[in-house]
């Protein structure tokens, strides 16, 4: 199993009203838009122009932009690895 180091967990850092992060990982910052809650659980990952929409159950990219294949499959492992925290978040914000 890799270990991803760098890991900051802001569990929906409350500062962050309309795009509430989830936690800082590799550089890459996982979070969520306050506006989806209708959908099925989902991270959005961001690294400088780069952006990316995972759904959580099962583990699985929705979208992307500017990410190549090798970066994605990088991601995908953090999601995966930090899947339950994010879930857990997610239910938090949108009471669900």
């Amino acid at each position: 199993m890799t270990v991803i180091p760098e890991v900051k967990r802001c569990v929906v850092c409350p500062s962050e009203v309309s795009m509430p992060t989830v936690m800082w990982v590799r550089g890459y910052r996982l979070f969520f838009y306050s506006n989806e809650g209708s959908e099925p659980p989902h991270v959005h990952v961001e690294r400088a122009s780069a952006t990316a929409k995972f759904w959580l159950r099962p583990v699985e990219l929705a979208s992307r932009s500017a990410f190549d294949d090798r970066e994605l499959r990088r991601i995908e492992r953090i999601v995966n690895i930090h899947r339950r925290v994010i879930e857990e978040a997610w239910h938090e914000y949108f009471n669900r």
